[in-house]
């Protein structure tokens, strides 16, 4: 398979292929880890297969001279093979290779009829918590009232609220589903809006086919902030919740596309939210690190394994403890040249219990036209 692009960064040969997309969001967690949700891709019948993910533009991101923050955050795919169980899901591929004219990580590959996962990642090296800045003295309105004393949005929180109005209508079809809908919820609120209150947003906001319009969802903001009479409080947690801070900026977000191109067949794809989403994510990733590179004893181990994976745009390393007891690794990045560790520090410990593996950084170019050398030394510091 060997597509190519045209100026506009669409897929000049695909145009005889089955196409289809949905939308995602990474968000960064205070802990400092990454969520988003999972994917069911289903594939009729045995096809050549090209996936991609790329973080997504906004209508109202910061205009052009100044590029949107999250679109330089990697962004990853793993395909699994839906077994069983979802600890029998087998992993297929993942995004090694990047498309730099248009900013995609890229897959392609033959995939046979059946149900696959389709596992999101970030590595954390870009999408991470940045030092808080002190609050602007005059924090930015979102409500106001209007001449007739009546309570409306500010055109910043309608922009913002437009923006996070793309970010979950995950289809792209302008519209807000039920279940796309729920996704927000839980993720702003931790509940979820059933039928029948879903029953009543009908008759009180514009809806469409049963589905939320752009408009209906300002007027549902706008009605939970009339009845807090104007207090902004709530309509901050949301903000928050979808990564904005109080200046209005997507900080703590990154949205993302992935878009599937099959030969012969139509594919389809669905948003799911797993429990076991992090866990089969965790167990794509430690598959894709071992199975590309041999282990490196430790030295003076004969229990403690390093693997390596060496992609062209991330390295990443994993930890295998064979031993019945758990080691510490410290671990010295100090040698590295133009690196940025998932870590955050280049000089750390992680500690592995025994029987265990674990993926202990990701390194991605600081700079990526410049040149990168990973030099990384790891050490087994004694037991206290």
């Amino acid at each position: 398979i060997n597509p190519s692009f045209n100026r506009n960064g669409k897929l000049a040969l695909f145009s005889e292929w089955h196409h289809s997309y949905m939308k995602g969001c990474f968000f960064l967690e205070d802990d400092g880890s990454i969520s988003c949700l999972q994917y069911q891709l289903h594939v009729p019948q045995t096809t050549n297969v090209y996936l991609t993910i790329r973080p997504l533009s906004l209508s109202h991101g910061p205009g052009t001279d100044k590029p949107s923050s999250w679109m330089t955050v990697d962004t990853a795919l793993f395909a699994m093979a839906a077994g069983e169980t979802k600890e029998d899901s087998t992993l297929v591929g993942f995004t090694e290779s990047k498309d730099k004219e248009v900013c995609k990580y890229v897959w392609k590959g033959e995939l046979h009829a059946g149900t696959y996962y389709l596992l999101p990642f970030s590595s954390g090296c870009k999408l991470k918590k940045r030092s808080k800045k002190s609050p602007s003295n005059r924090p930015i309105e979102l409500v106001y009232r209007t001449d007739s004393g009546e309570l409306d949005l500010t055109r910043e929180l309608r922009e913002v609220l437009s923006d996070i109005f793309e970010v979950i209508d995950l289809d792209g079809n302008g519209l807000l589903s039920l279940e796309e809908y729920n996704f927000f919820e839980l993720r702003t609120s931790g509940e979820k809006c059933d039928k029948d209150a879903w029953a009543v947003c009908k008759e009180n906001f514009d809806m469409r086919k049963n589905q939320l319009t752009q408009q209906g969802f300002m007027e549902l903001n706008l009605m939970e902030a009339t009845e807090k009479d104007g207090d902004p409080a709530d309509l901050w947690v949301i903000l928050e919740a979808m990564g904005f801070n109080h200046m209005l900026e997507l900080v703590d977000a990154c949205p993302f596309r992935i878009d599937v191109h099959c030969e012969g067949t139509q594919p389809s794809i669905q948003p799911l939210s797993m429990d076991s989403g992090p866990k089969l994510q965790n167990q794509a990733l430690q598959k894709s690190i071992t199975a590309r590179t041999g282990a490196k004893a430790l030295r003076g181990q004969d229990n403690v394994f390093i693997y390596t994976y060496r992609g062209e745009h991330r390295i990443s390393s994993l930890i295998a403890n064979k031993s019945n007891q758990k080691v510490t690794v410290h671990v010295n990045n100090e040698q590295s040249r133009n690196c940025c560790s998932s870590r955050g520090m280049s000089v750390f410990a992680v500690e592995v219990p025994g029987r265990t593996k674990m993926v202990c950084q990701h390194i991605l170019p600081i700079n990526e036209r410049q040149d990168w050398t990973y030099n990384c030394v790891e050490t087994i510091l004694p037991c206290a």
